[in-house]
């Protein structure tokens, strides 16, 4: 059993090799701007969108007559809020939750359980098959894959201007003048508007879904990996856009990522999910410097580093990723912790403050743990 304090690894630098030695970011090696308070607070005038216990239950159906016979917790009590015009990035590995936790914010996925309260000129309303209509066009959703996102017998004119026709804008002329404004918002042109989407590489494909996530002019925009599906070299340009519009419009995203450079790079705090369940929240540059729980440090470990001299061990975590089916007791990471202890498979902890300043974990042992981070601020950082 490993001691229980880890010494930091001082000279790590934050790199992804492929997406770093290939493209150059905007704003490489600088924050973003933090000046938004302290993150703790949750101050109600400037929260826009309040998570509280969410949870998503999918049914396992078995018998002859198809009956449920257990449930996969994909999402299993979620607690979060994301401040009017900043970045909430939500990472975790594939299956933990991240995707079906921002469908069931947009209502694209009917949760079971939990409140999702809007801010909606400051009045709080709370998101449900009764509101999620008339707020349709204060929340939408730039989807993963843009070549199975936009319906192939559609021309980019119609995809864009479909929200603006079901929100009730009839004329036609109307529709098809915001149309082209949005296709210059995102670097098109109204050349490109009775083209068909195999017409398009994948990233234009991508600024066609910006487009139409912008149609209605939103609040809150789910980011769900909008740059996975491309290649490394159109990467850098959409989430450029995305920041000019971000700026331009004052957007708030739900940036939800695998790639832990992108997430550092455009988000002003980070979320991250383990099993349905968030684990960490703080600040960018405290989470990537700081982190309070092991999965979070193994996360790091696992970032490559693009120098040959650089000697770092990563941590390998034992054993598969628990079913969401048949969950482990206690704390759901402890399987796999290398830090865990007897309390850890009966207790399971709770999502609470360590350290201050907005930094929450869900560990039994965060204030004692010290974990190795991502030293330096930016994504860029290589001297």
């Amino acid at each position: 059993m490993p001691d229980m304090h880890m010494r930091r690894n001082e000279g790590r630098k934050m790199a992804t090799g492929a997406t770093e030695a290939a493209i150059e970011l905007r704003s490489t090696g600088e924050s973003r701007n933090r000046s938004r308070g302290n993150p703790g607070t949750g101050d109600k005038e400037e929260v826009l969108l309040e998570v509280r216990g969410l949870k998503k239950y999918f049914p396992i159906l078995g018998g002859l007559f198809r009956r449920p016979v257990g449930y996969a917790r994909a999402v299993d009590g979620v607690d979060f809020y994301i401040r009017r015009g900043e970045t909430l990035g939500l990472v975790g590995e594939s299956g933990s939750g991240k995707t079906t936790a921002g469908m069931c914010i947009l209502h694209l996925i009917e949760p079971t359980a939990g409140k999702i309260r809007f801010n909606r000129d400051g009045e709080f309303i709370e998101v449900n098959s009764r509101t999620v209509r008339s707020l349709r066009r204060s929340m939408q959703i730039i989807f993963q894959d843009p070549y199975s996102s936009l319906d192939p017998r559609m021309m980019v004119q119609d995809i864009i201007a479909e929200p603006l026709e079901a929100q009730g804008v009839r004329s036609r002329r109307e529709r098809y003048e915001r149309v082209e404004e949005l296709l210059n918002a995102v670097g098109m042109s109204s050349q490109h508007m009775r083209r068909f989407p195999h017409e398009f590489s994948g990233g234009q494909r991508q600024r066609i879904g910006i487009a139409r996530a912008l149609a209605l002019n939103p609040s809150l925009i789910v980011c769900d990996e909008p740059v996975s599906a491309l290649d490394v070299s159109v990467q850098a340009q959409v989430l450029n856009l995305l920041d000019d519009l971000q700026e331009r419009f004052g957007l708030t995203y739900l940036f939800i990522a695998h790639d832990l450079s992108v997430v550092q790079h455009v988000s002003d705090r980070v979320a991250v999910m383990y099993l349905g369940k968030i684990v960490e929240i703080a600040d960018v540059e405290e989470l990537f410097n700081n982190p309070r729980h092991p999965y979070t440090e193994a996360l790091f470990s696992a970032i490559p580093v693009p120098d040959p001299d650089f000697q770092y061990k990563q941590i390998i975590l034992e054993g598969d990723v628990p079913s969401p089916i048949d969950p482990p007791p206690g704390c759901n990471f402890h399987p796999r912790c290398r830090y865990a202890r007897a309390i850890c498979s009966k207790e399971e902890p709770v999502l609470r403050e360590v350290g201050g300043d907005g930094h929450l974990a869900a560990c039994h042992f965060a204030d004692d743990l010290v974990l190795m981070g991502v030293w330096g601020p930016g994504i860029a950082q290589t001297g």
